[in-house]
């Protein structure tokens, strides 16, 4: 886990140099280069490992999906949004570089992610390009994370037009698990998995995803400012609509617990020490 983190750091680093204008290119480094578990794009390098493909035909892959989850961390703290001034530690983007630029550094990860795929993947073939910037494209937008965030703002305010039920799964597979299924799916592409294959990963990675949000809304709920390097507690303070506040602590915990067997049940088959390890990592963070 720690050499493939040090992989993606490394490349994350060449992929972003720092040039004119200075201020935008240093507030796009500044919270993508913060000390980060880096989940989503080893989850990429790991899937393609595993699947029979060399990694590093997906660097530049998992290095762009960091990239887009950065841009919504960035854009996810403003005050229009969360309104964090802290993000892994360390002061917001917005806090530090101000908001008008920490706007335009989120979007211009939001394009220079796709940039970086096409120049810098040049053992991969046209059609695997062309399918894994489809797939981040779709889910970048606004039948994805985008969707996922405004349905998010919308329930703060109460403005439900499902069910509490429906708006909360909505919310968990479009503002999160989006970003895993793109994980695993970008692995799958590059290693030319069959699909059978791709449609595993993909129930995994959207488990994994579902599974990940409720641990995020425990530990607002149980956590504190020092573990998650975030203000915690701001979901309850605003009213946002989480699995805590909606089915409760213990319920939210057996959720939890319950999704990430079934996460155990289709990956351990696989050889992979670090997507169990993931899995047994944050388990053990959530008593029963």
């Amino acid at each position: 886990m720690k050499e493939l983190i040090n992989i993606v750091d490394k490349y994350l680093d060449k992929y972003l140099p720092v040039s004119y204008p200075e201020d935008i290119f240093k507030a796009m480094k500044y919270t993508l280069m913060l000390p980060g578990k880096r989940l989503r794009p080893v989850m990429c390098l790991e899937t393609a490992r595993i699947l029979g493909a060399d990694i590093k035909k997906a660097i530049p892959a998992a290095c762009a999906l960091e990239m887009l989850h950065v841009q919504s961390l960035i854009h996810d703290d403003l005050p229009c949004m969360d309104n964090d001034d802290f993000r892994r530690g360390q002061p917001s983007n917005h806090k530090v570089f101000g908001e008008a630029n920490a706007v335009l550094a989120g979007d211009a990860l939001l394009t220079y992610a796709p940039q970086v795929i096409i120049e810098n993947s040049k053992d991969l073939t046209s059609e695997q390009i062309v399918k894994i910037l489809y797939e981040y494209t779709k889910f970048a937008g606004a039948y994805g994370l985008i969707a996922g965030q405004v349905v998010d703002i919308e329930s703060e305010g109460g403005k439900l037009v499902k069910s509490p039920e429906e708006t909360l799964d909505f919310i968990h597979l479009n503002k999160t698990a989006v970003l895993f299924r793109l994980a695993v799916r970008f692995g799958c592409i590059i290693a030319n998995s069959d699909e059978k294959t791709y449609n595993e990963f993909d129930t995994f990675a959207t488990k994994f995803g579902l599974a990940f949000q409720i641990y995020d809304d425990i530990m607002d709920e149980i956590s504190t400012f020092e573990e998650l390097g975030k203000t915690v507690g701001k979901d309850k303070n605003s009213g946002k609509l989480t699995y805590v506040s909606l089915y409760g602590l213990d319920t939210a915990k057996e959720k939890f617990h319950s999704l990430i067997q079934e996460c155990h049940g289709i990956i351990e088959k696989y050889d992979s020490e670090i997507l169990i390890g993931i899995l047994n990592k944050l388990e053990k963070r959530v008593e029963k």
